[in-house]
């Protein structure tokens, strides 16, 4: 038979259709190799782990449900009718009842489930190279992992990686890129400029709670239509800015704005200083009511204009970890406190005495793995004492008796002594999908 799209690395094929027909899509090489290398990075994952002392050790499929973030996959119980086993979100739980039994290094490169939309870099069902560690504290599961991925970038990509992973608290990712995976492959920082900007008679930037810009180098070329499609992007519903505010540098220094009548060249050469802009540069400028929220309209304007710019190479890589997170977010349609990766993670020691008073300010003990804006792990230290336990439940709402019949099991092996642990989860499907410079995880799947 003839099939139904060209069987070449470059196919005629759309996405459907080649999912369609996975079995023909699969006999491209560009697929393979995919595949092949999804192969080589767990045969030296599992290598590089054995080594160090880590256990291999699987966990159950079938589990009872636990409030971790996203929606549960169940499945109903044929012999207890009205019941149901949820699949697991991760393995959080056991691998903690691991360290709780002492087994000092766990590992496993497992199959996880999550019930939430489809996205370039989420499936519904995934894997995690999951690890956890005994009698460790931060530090030593950042040096351990990211041994691992520099082994990984030298082994598999041939990439050789000598500089320590960049550092950046969670508060400076958000204030500097708008997001907590900040793409430091090109600068183009966000800067706040409301001391610049207000008071001048421009009700937009006087009225907002926040006006923040970028600057774009040598853009300033940038014709209307450019600016014009740049100003649909960031209004577009998922992005939702009302507008855009521009300013090119001259070849002379002297700055031409969008909002000229509002602003003197005294106040304009301001504001390119305080953005550190130069001749034929661009500057493009956001506001609005609500700082977080502008910040990530930023983020995105900020990446749409490396994309633009040529500034996002797939055969470059920017690696850092992401630290100091907030223990909570607040959540405004339930009007309480969520912990902002999962109940069990540990406070930072110096900030335990805020849990009473002040618990918006309390930082936790986790940490991200970010390369190219892409968080391809995370994890944290665990908390290992069953009144601090007890404590976080209680912020978070639970009730004792919801506690308990969540997570009585965890809290019951507390008791007969837990070590201090923590650990880490890669995504493994992001990892081959950044090292074979896709734009989807779906690539890298055999069947997706």
């Amino acid at each position: 038979m003839t099939p139904p799209f060209t069987i070449e690395d470059i196919t005629d094929g759309g996405d459907d259709i080649r999912m369609k027909y996975r079995y023909l899509d699969l006999r491209r090489n560009v697929v393979r190799e995919n595949l092949e290398l999804r192969h080589k990075m767990t045969v030296e994952i599992r290598s590089y782990l054995d080594k160090l002392g880590f256990l291999e050790v699987e966990t159950p499929v079938l589990i009872g449900s636990t409030p971790e973030g996203a929606r549960d996959f169940v499945v109903p119980s044929r012999m207890n009718p009205g019941q149901f086993y949820a699949l697991p979100q991760s393995p959080q739980l056991f691998k903690q009842l691991l360290m709780v039994s002492g087994f000092d290094r766990y590992f496993q490169i497992v199959k996880c489930f999550r019930d939430e939309d489809l996205r370039a870099d989420r499936q519904p069902e995934f894997t995690q190279i999951d690890c956890e560690m005994s009698f460790v504290e931060q530090e030593d599961v950042i040096s351990l992992f990211e041994g691992m991925s520099k082994h990984l970038f030298t082994s598999i990509r041939g990439v050789e990686i000598v500089e320590p992973f960049q550092r950046m608290s969670w508060h400076d990712a958000m204030k500097f890129y708008g997001s907590d995976k900040p793409d430091l492959r090109f600068r183009m920082r966000i800067i706040e400029l409301m001391d610049v900007v207000k008071g001048h008679g421009f009700s937009v930037f006087d009225d907002a709670a926040y006006v923040g810009g970028i600057c774009a180098e040598g853009a300033a070329g940038y014709t209307r239509k450019q600016l014009d499609a740049l100003t649909e992007f960031v209004k577009r519903p998922q992005i939702g800015a009302k507008g855009m505010v521009y300013a090119r540098i001259e070849g002379d220094g002297t700055v031409k704005s969008s909002v000229d009548k509002f602003y003197s060249q005294e106040v304009l050469q301001r504001i390119k200083g305080a953005l550190g802009a130069k001749s034929d540069d661009l500057i493009l400028i956001l506001s609005g009511d609500n700082v977080m929220k502008t910040r990530k309209q930023l983020c995105e304007l900020r990446l749409e204009m490396g994309s633009q710019l040529g500034l996002r190479d797939k055969n470059k890589f920017a690696c850092l970890w992401v630290v100091d997170f907030p223990l909570f977010e607040w959540d405004e349609e339930g009007k309480r406190f969520v912990a902002m990766h999962h109940p069990f993670t540990s406070p930072k020691p110096e900030d335990v005495h805020l849990l009473d008073t002040h618990p918006e300010e309390v930082r936790a003990n986790a940490y991200d793995m970010v390369i190219n804006g892409i968080e391809i792990g995370g994890g944290s230290i665990r908390i290992h004492d069953s009144g601090l336990q007890n404590k976080m439940f209680e912020l978070l709402g639970f009730t004792l008796e919801h506690a308990q019949e969540q997570f009585g099991f965890l809290m019951n092996a507390f008791k007969y002594g837990a070590p201090p642990h923590g650990g880490l989860a890669y995504g493994l499907d992001r990892w081959v999908s950044l090292f074979a410079g896709l734009d989807s995880i779906r690539d890298c799947i055999a069947f997706p």
